[in-house]
Formats: C-alpha cells, structure tokens, sequence
C-alpha cells in the first residue's frame, strides 16, 4: 500500500493502540481506506483490487483481520465518538442519537447468525418480502452539517442481533431486539456520563419495558405513541395502607381527544421533511404510560394533526416530561436522515 496523506493519518491513528500487532493494525489500514475508495460491495477481494494489492500471495490474510484478529469492536466505536464530539459538538451536552435496525442479505450457510426477517425495503402494506441475512442494530450520532445545509446520521455503533433460531439450537436464552436495544443503549450512557443522551426511534421502540429501561438508564426516548394507548394521570401519593398505586384516574385517549370538540389546539410552524415548513395542529400533556403487568411509564406525548389532511394524525412521545413539545417534534423529524421516507414519518 502506498503511504497514505497526513490527513489520512491523523484520522486513523486514534484507532491504532486497539490493535494488539502491528502488522494487523497496517492491514486493518489498507482494508479502511480501500472500503471507502470501492464501489461497488466492499469485500475484502474487491477492496485488495482498489488498492493494488490483486497479486498479494497472502491474501487470505486480510481476511484473517475480520475473523481471527484480536481487536474489540466497542473500544473502536467509543473512540470514534470521541472523536466526532471533540469536532462537532465541543461544548454540547445534549446529544441526539438515531437508532434503527438494518437486515444484511447473506444466504450462505456456514453464516451460523443469518435468520429470516421481513424485508422493509420491499415490502409495502400489502405486499409481503422476507430475506435472509443479517440483522443489525445500529446506534447514528445525528449531527448537523453546516457545508450540507442538514442533518447526517453519522454511525458509530453497530451490534448484530441473531435470530431466535440461533439461540434455540445452541440451548441459549433469546434476546429480543428491545433487549439488545436496550443493553447497547446502556453502554453508549456509560461511555458519556456527563451528557444528557437523547435517542429517537421508529414505533418499534414504542414499548414499556424498553421506555422504562432507558428512564431507568437516564436515557430520554422520543418514539411514536399509538393513539388508543392507555393513558393515566400519576398515582396519588402513598396512603400508608395496601400495595402503592401506580397510577391515577384513566385519561381520555389521543383518538378521542381528536374528535373532541373540546381539544384546544395551538398552531405552529414546523421545519417539516424535505426543507418544508407547514403549519401543523399540536397539542400535548403529560401521563403516566401503563399497562397491567408492565412497569408504569412517565411520558410527555403531542398530539398533531394537519390542518389541510395532507397526512394522517399521529402522537409521539418523550420519556422526559419536561421537554418542550415543538422541540420533540424537530427530534423526531431529524431521523429523516435515518429513514429518507419522502413525507413520511409513520415509522
């Protein structure tokens, strides 16, 4: 490989002390800056091409950086976050993180983690697709580019979640995707113990359990809230008699509050998808999230409504009931980056 420029340098050496030898680091080198020169799928034989090195005898051994090697994924994403907070958010203490999960297409069969998902990609609500491969949760660091004039999903964090077919036939207890969810949140928190961590996700994180676990965590979650959700006012203080209440008198639900000629709504303009800025309907209050069984979830949620019916109404929620409604509706919005759904943000 030729020497790379002192640009290229200084961005990788950060990553150096994580790689027990030396000869693995170089190599773990030429594989990072010939994925970024390669079009195309990034494979190691593809990646060997780019940067000359098609007629390497021990080619196997750049394979060998991916499967034998001895490094540690999460100490190079704590790193590289590090990183990205020294240069884009110096004096922050408030960071928005992304999270979504992602399915990798691979059929061969020695892939011992690959299972059978639903493809969101092609599939549409009356069509069906499932693929084979495997599934990723993926942690972004939704950061603003002033150049770009948007918000860039910057990944930092990625953690494969198997199937439950892979831990059933090695007689394994199964983690769910919240679960898996929720543990890789717990270790971004640790690494930033001095900053206040927002995460934003689709409605499949609009869960009790989860919602509770990242409260617990110190964690705020903006997600999506089903309007028929089960909604009540927080629980009366503790009379000294029985078991503690864990919540109150039950609220009206969003869908009713929709038709209700009582509802007061504010109007407001909103830095909306695609550059747009509409006047939408809001209006919010604060609850307790609970269902029999389950932990009860303090949450703060906002009601919206288009006034020109160019999108169906939808209620999303924050697990930090002090946050300003407007501000969690621009939150969510900022996923956009993650999603790219054209006027859509019925994740």
């Amino acid at each position: 490989m030729s020497n790379p420029t002192p640009i290229i340098i200084n961005a990788l050496e950060p990553f150096a002390p994580h790689f027990c030898q030396e000869r693995t680091w170089k190599k773990a080198k030429t594989l990072v800056i010939g994925s970024i020169l390669t079009t195309g799928k990034r494979v190691v034989t593809a990646i060997l091409r780019t940067m000359g090195l098609q007629d390497e005898s021990n080619f196997n051994q750049y394979h060998h950086v991916l499967s034998r090697a001895v490094w540690s994924p999460p100490d190079l994403a704590k790193t590289l976050l590090q990183m990205l907070i020294a240069l884009f958010f110096t004096n922050e203490k408030t960071l928005i993180f992304g999270i979504d999960e992602t399915i990798e297409r691979r059929w061969g069969q020695k892939i011992t983690t690959r299972g059978i998902y639903r493809d969101a990609v092609r599939s549409s609500g009356s069509h069906f697709v499932k693929t084979s491969g495997l599934r990723w949760i993926s942690v972004m660091l939704l950061t603003p580019i002033s150049w770009a004039h948007r918000i860039w999903a910057l990944p930092i964090l990625t953690v494969l979640a198997p199937s439950q077919r892979y831990y059933e036939q090695r007689g394994r207890q199964h983690k769910t995707l919240l679960e898996r969810a929720l543990q890789t949140l717990k270790v971004l928190k640790s690494w930033l113990p001095h900053h206040h961590v927002v995460v934003v996700g689709d409605n499949t994180y609009s869960a009790i359990d989860f919602l509770h676990g990242c409260q617990q965590a110190h964690i705020t979650f903006i997600t999506r809230l089903r309007l028929d959700a089960a909604i009540y006012d927080p629980a009366p203080p503790y009379s000294g008699k029985g078991r503690p209440r864990k919540k109150g008198a039950k609220q009206t639900k969003l869908d009713q509050r929709l038709v209700d000629e009582n509802t007061r709504w504010q109007s407001i303009e909103v830095s909306w998808y695609d550059g747009q800025t509409p006047i939408i309907q809001i209006t919010s209050g604060t609850c307790i999230w609970f269902h029999y069984g389950k932990p009860a979830v303090p949450i703060r949620w906002i009601l919206i409504r288009d006034p020109q019916d160019e999108f169906e109404p939808l209620a999303l929620l924050s697990t930090c009931q002090t946050d300003e409604p407007l501000w969690i509706i621009q939150t969510f919005i900022s996923r956009w980056c993650v999603e790219r759904k054209h006027g859509d943000i019925s994740g």
